[in-house]
C-alpha cells in the first residue's frame, strides 16, 4: 500500500499487503474494512457452509489483533479454530477465501500447511493457552521479545484444560503470554454451571471502565489544566482499577494481570487494552465482549442455529436444504420414547444439545438431562457415578470429540464394568469441517476396551434397534455410531432387524462386507455389477463388535471377500476380520478398503468416490479398474 494520505478514505483488501498495512490505516478506514468483511463472511458461508455467527461476532477483534501484534512473529493461537475466517482474510486469503471448506480450498481452522500466519491446528477447544504457554516459553529462552496470543471462547473456558493451563503458565511471573477471552455469552450450546454466572459477574465490572473514560473525557475539557490532569491521574486510576478488579478475579490468583471486560465491537477500546497487556510482559488475561452474530440479524436473534450452518438464503436467512429429520433428531426422539416408559434412562452431552438432538430429551425431562459443557472427559465419568447407582446414562457425542474421554472409557467405566451408552454422532466421514472433524476413530478406539458392544445402523429404524439393545441387551460399555445427515435408503429396510445379514445371490464366490451408511452404496454396487455379469454377495454388519465366530466359519468359503469400511483402517473391523480369517487358514483373497491417512475436506460425496467408498467406486474395485487408487 502506498502512503494513506487521506485517512477518510475507504480502502479495498486487495489494495493492501496484509496484515502488515493494517498498521497504516485510520481507525475509520478499519471499520469499513470490518463492514466489508462481514459481508464477505455471509456472502461466502451462504454459499459454502460453515461456522458463521462466532466469526461475524470476532470481526473487530480480529482486526485489532493484527493491528497491534506482528504475525507471524507473534504468534496468535485461535480456540476454537472455527472463529479464524476473519484471520485468514486479514493474512492475504480473501481471494481464496471462496473455496472456504471446499475440496482443495483452504480450511475452515487454522492450517499452518495453509499459512505462516495460522500457528497451530485447532478443530477442538480448550487448547490454546497450552499451546500458547509452549511457544511463549521457547521464545523466552531465545531471548525473542514477541508475543505469544491465544484466542479463546468462553464456551471453551469449560474445558479442563484451560485450567491446567492456566495454573502452570501462571507460575511463570516472566513470560510474553496474553490470553483473550472472547466472551460472547453464548458457546454451541449456551454456558452452564458457575463459570457462566462468574463470568455474567465480570461483565457487571463494565460499567466501571465507562465510568472511567467519561471522567476522563470531562478532564481534558477543562481549559489549560485539563489535559495535564488528565495524563497525570492516569496512570494512578488504571493501577488501582485493575488492581481491585484483578483481585476479585480467579484469573489473578492464578498468576494473570486481568484487564477488562471491553467492547469487542470497539477498536479504539480494544487497541487501547492490547496496547497496555503488551506492557506488562508478564501473563495477562483481556476480558472481550462481542455478540455473537454481529451485523447479520438471523445471526444475532439465532446464533445457536448460525454456529454451523449449511448453504442460506441471504435475503430471509433459510437454509437451502432444511432436513425435518436427520440421524441425530431420530436418536434424540426415540430416547424421549424410551425414557417415557423408563426413569432410569439419563441423557448427557458436552454443549451439543441441539448437535445431538437432545433438546426433545432436554424438554421432556429435564431433571434428567445434563450438559456438562466442553468435557467430555467429566461427561465419560460422570456417567459412571450415574451408573454405579443404577441408573442407565446415555452420552450422546461427536465421534471426534469422543477421543478426548479415552482414559475415562477404559479406567472409569470399562474396569468397573459400568453399564453406560453412548450414542456417536458423525461417526464416519462428516466433509467440509476436514480432518479435524472426520469420525474415523472411535472404532479402533473403542475396539481396544474389553467388554465393548458397538452397533452401526445403516437407517433410521436400524438405529432405534440398536438403540434398544445398547440400553437393555448389553451391561458393559455400548456405543451406536451413526453418521451426520439423513438416511439414503433403496435397500428393503424390512430385513434389517438382525445383528448382521446376508444378501446372497445364486452361485457367487466373492462376498462384499460392510456396515452403516455405506451399505447402500455397496447394495447399489451389487446391482451395478449384476448388470455386467458380476455376482457378489453381501454380508451387512449392524453389531460390528464383538465379532461373531459363526459369521468367521461362514464367510471362510469365499474365494474372495472384499470389506468397505467407513474407519480408520490401522485398528478396524476389517482388519480385525483379517485376523480372524488368518487364524482358520483362510485360503482365499481377503482385501479392504478403507481410509489409512487424515481425509481433508470435501462434500461427504466427493470424498467417498476418493476413498473407494461409492458405489461406483466399489464396483470397479471388485473388476479390478481401481488402478489401486483404493483399498489397502
Amino acid at each position: 500500500m502506498k502512503e494513506n494520505t487521506n485517512p477518510d478514505r475507504r480502502v479495498a483488501l486487495s489494495e493492501l499487503d496484509l496484515p502488515e498495512d493494517l498498521k497504516k490505516l485510520s481507525v475509520r478506514q478499519c471499520r469499513y474494512l470490518c463492514n466489508d468483511i462481514r459481508n464477505m463472511l455471509i456472502t461466502t458461508v451462504s454459499k459454502t457452509g460453515g461456522h458463521l455467527a462466532s466469526n461475524l461476532g470476532a470481526v473487530e477483534l480480529t482486526m485489532a489483533i493484527h493491528r497491534n501484534f506482528n504475525s507471524p512473529d507473534d504468534k496468535i493461537i485461535w480456540d476454537v479454530g472455527h472463529q479464524c475466517y476473519a484471520h485468514k482474510i486479514l493474512t492475504g486469503r480473501a481471494s481464496e477465501f471462496s473455496t472456504l471448506r471446499q475440496k482443495g480450498g483452504i480450511s475452515g481452522f487454522p492450517k499452518p500447511e495453509e499459512s505462516v500466519h495460522d500457528t497451530f491446528i485447532c478443530g477442538h477447544s480448550s487448547t490454546s493457552v497450552s499451546v500458547a504457554c509452549g511457544i511463549a516459553e521457547v521464545m523466552k529462552h531465545q531471548g525473542k521479545d514477541n508475543y505469544a496470543v491465544a484466542v479463546i471462547g468462553d464456551g471453551a473456558m469449560t474445558g479442563g484444560m484451560f485450567y491446567e493451563a492456566m495454573n502452570n503458565v501462571g507460575r511463570d511471573k516472566d513470560t510474553n503470554l496474553i490470553v483473550i477471552l472472547n466472551d460472547n455469552d453464548m458457546s454451541i450450546s449456551k454456558s452452564v454451571g458457575a463459570l457462566s454466572r462468574y463470568l455474567t459477574s465480570l461483565r457487571n465490572t463494565e460499567k466501571y471502565l465507562h465510568t472511567k473514560r467519561a471522567v476522563e473525557k470531562g478532564l481534558k475539557g477543562i481549559p489549560i489544566v485539563g489535559d495535564g490532569i488528565s495524563k497525570g491521574i492516569k496512570s494512578v486510576k488504571d493501577s488501582v482499577k485493575y488492581r481491585i478488579l484483578s483481585q476479585s478475579t480467579m484469573f489473578e490468583d492464578m498468576g494473570f494481570i486481568y484487564l477488562g471486560p471491553v467492547n469487542g465491537h470497539s477498536l479504539e477500546e480494544l487497541e487501547e487494552v492490547m496496547h497496555m497487556a503488551k506492557t506488562y510482559h508478564k501473563p495477562v488475561l483481556i476480558h472481550v465482549k462481542t455478540v455473537k452474530g454481529k451485523g447479520y440479524i438471523p445471526a444475532e436473534q439465532n446464533p445457536g442455529e448460525y454456529h454451523g450452518i449449511s448453504k442460506f438464503d441471504i435475503v430471509t436467512g433459510n437454509p437451502e436444504v432444511s432436513a425435518d429429520e436427520c440421524y441425530s433428531t431420530v436418536f434424540g426422539k426415540e430416547l424421549v420414547k424410551m425414557a417415557e416408559k423408563d426413569d432410569r434412562i439419563y441423557a448427557i452431552t458436552a454443549a451439543m444439545k441441539y448437535g445431538t438432538g437432545l433438546q426433545f430429551f432436554c424438554n421432556r425431562f429435564p431433571d434428567r438431562f445434563y450438559d456438562v459443557g466442553i468435557a467430555e472427559q467429566h461427561a465419560v465419568t460422570f456417567a459412571g457415578g450415574l451408573a454405579c447407582m443404577g441408573m442407565i446414562p446415555v452420552f450422546a457425542v461427536y465421534s471426534t470429540f469422543l477421543q478426548r474421554a479415552y482414559d475415562q472409557l477404559v479406567h472409569d467405566i470399562s474396569i468397573g464394568k459400568l453399564h453406560i451408552v453412548l450414542g456417536i454422532d458423525r461417526a464416519g466421514i462428516v466433509g467440509e469441517d476436514g480432518e479435524t472433524h472426520q469420525g474415523l476413530l472411535d472404532v479402533p478406539i473403542l475396539t481396544t476396551i474389553p467388554n465393548t458392544v458397538i452397533y452401526s445402523p445403516s437407517c433410521y429404524e436400524e438405529l432405534k434397534m440398536c438403540m434398544q439393545k445398547a440400553v437393555y441387551v448389553n451391561k458393559g460399555l455400548a456405543a451406536v455410531r451413526y453418521p451426520r445427515g439423513s438416511e439414503e435408503v433403496e435397500f428393503n429396510r424390512h430385513y434389517l432387524n438382525t445383528e448382521y445379514l446376508f444378501i446372497r445371490e445364486n452361485k457367487s464366490d466373492t462376498l462384499i462386507i460392510t456396515y452403516g451408511r455405506i451399505y447402500n452404496e455397496a447394495f447399489k454396487a451389487q446391482k451395478l455389477l449384476e448388470e455386467k455379469g458380476v455376482i457378489c454377495d453381501i454380508l451387512k454388519l449392524t453389531k460390528i463388535y464383538p465379532i461373531s465366530k459363526a459369521i468367521i466359519s461362514e464367510i471362510s468359503s469365499y474365494d474372495r471377500i472384499v470389506f468397505f469400511e467407513e474407519s480408520m483402517s490401522e485398528g478396524s473391523i476389517s482388519e480385525k476380520f483379517g485376523e480372524r480369517l488368518a487364524a482358520v487358514s483362510y485360503h482365499g483373497d481377503y482385501s479392504r478398503v478403507a481410509p489409512n491417512d487424515f481425509v481433508k475436506q470435501g462434500s461427504v460425496r466427493s470424498i467417498l468416490d476418493d476413498l473407494g467408498l461409492s458405489a461406483e467406486k466399489m464396483a470397479e474395485y471388485i473388476m479390478g479398474d481401481d488402478n489401486g487408487k483404493a483399498g489397502q
